[in-house]
């Protein structure tokens, strides 16, 4: 297998996707997972009108830095809720569709919604619909529509997809070629069922991964060993299903964000990390993967 990790990592240090690559080259990654959800928050990039020529000067930015895209992640949104806002979020993710065929990414993670006070067969049926939208634009392009399970949240009366049977129920009533599963190690952290169950129970339709770590009782997206995730329980269900993609890091809080800290309004000097420190951390990331991957002879460079 071989390493990547997403732009999202470098959000809190740097305005535009080029920068983010440069930092994440420095740090030993080749391969990397574009994150739409920083151009869609900022109005900027692919959301653009010259969205087109934008992505030709990332594509030369990738060039420059040896790196290759491997996968993307549409911005989070409410996908199955009605009426102007769905047209409109519709639309964001064919943008992102169109994207990733332009930088030769064929899989593109897409959450599923959920609501209030609806069951969880309508909440299934109205997914379906959305991601079958989805599915029809992306046929002529060859672009995977990769659903993931959830993080665990118990609020009452609201269901959304947070594990592998569920999860595995949502892709077999989509019920098409392109439509796959993204395994979020940290999310599956948070349920009973160990890893390697839960991969045995998807096999095949698991194309991609974002490896993340927490304790348990809440996303922290940190990286691995810095939570409670049994690594090789997770490594023996992908071996077990043959898995082919990357190794995906999703551990954007390997620093915790500087909102999450104790504020200190007299001085801020430390209220984020510098960003030779952050590229230091990104690096031990990379020998982090390095480490789980070789351990089981499977790490690629």
């Amino acid at each position: 297998m071989k390493l990547a990790t997403t732009t999202g990592d470098f959000s809190a240090y740097a305005e535009t996707q080029q920068e983010k690559m440069t930092y994440i080259r420095q740090a030993g990654f080749r391969y990397i997972d574009y994150s739409f959800g920083a151009d869609y928050n900022k109005g900027n990039g692919v959301f653009t009108e010259s969205w087109r020529k934008y992505l030709d000067d990332v594509m030369n930015t990738a060039d420059k830095l040896g790196l290759i895209f491997v996968q993307a992640h549409a911005p989070m949104g409410s996908p199955i809720r009605r009426g102007d806002y769905h047209t409109q979020f519709v639309d964001v993710n064919r943008r992102c569709i169109d994207a990733c065929a332009a930088l030769g990414i064929k899989n593109l993670v897409v959450h599923s919604g959920y609501e209030q006070d609806i069951s969880k067969d309508e909440c299934l049926h109205r997914n379906r619909d959305f991601f079958m939208e989805l599915l029809t634009y992306s046929e002529s392009l060859g672009i995977n529509i990769l659903v993931e399970n959830f993080n665990k949240m118990c609020v009452p009366g609201m269901y959304w997809i947070d594990n592998a049977p569920d999860l595995k129920e949502m892709i077999d009533l989509v019920d098409h070629p392109l439509f796959h599963a993204v395994w979020d190690t940290g999310h599956a952290n948070m349920q009973e069922m160990p890893q390697d169950e839960a991969l045995r129970l998807l096999g095949d339709h698991v194309y991609a991964l974002h490896v993340q770590d927490n304790m348990g009782d809440n996303d922290a997206h940190v990286a691995p060993f810095f939570g409670t995730l049994n690594l090789d329980s997770l490594m023996h269900g992908l071996i077990d299903i043959g898995y082919k993609g990357y190794f995906t890091f999703e551990a954007t809080n390997l620093f915790l964000p500087a909102k999450a800290r104790r504020q200190y309004e007299p001085d801020k000097k430390l209220l984020m990390p510098p960003l030779p420190l952050r590229i230091k951390a990104e690096s031990l990331l990379y020998e982090i993967g390095k480490t789980v991957l070789t351990a089981y002879d499977c790490f690629e460079e």
